[in-house]
């Protein structure tokens, strides 16, 4: 077995890539799962998922727009995911985000 801290950049880089592939397809297939309750429990959500996207990409001289990684992130656009799946916050989970992120 091969030891984490041996491994080559290239592969490093391909296992975390194939970590963020399947992350992302978990957080897609639990659309019940509400961003808001990522980031109490968490510290962040998808939304966080698709600026670390771009900001990836400006570290690489490669402009993406936000609005593109989100799709990337939710698999499809924002605005049809949050229509189809985003629930109002209870009060709650919003006093619980004021706490933690106020």
């Amino acid at each position: 077995m091969t030891e984490i801290n041996t491994l080559d950049e290239q592969t490093q880089t391909e296992l975390e890539a194939a970590a963020f592939r399947t992350l992302v397809e978990h957080l897609r297939s639990r659309t019940d799962v509400q961003n808001i309750d990522l980031m109490n429990l968490a510290g962040f959500c998808r939304n966080c998922l698709s600026k670390y996207y771009v900001a990836a990409g400006a570290e690489r001289d490669l402009e993406l727009s936000y609005e593109d990684a989100r799709e990337r992130v939710y698999g499809m656009p924002y605005k049809e995911w949050k229509a189809q799946y985003q629930t109002e916050a209870t009060a709650e989970q919003a006093a619980q985000y004021k706490a933690t992120h106020g």
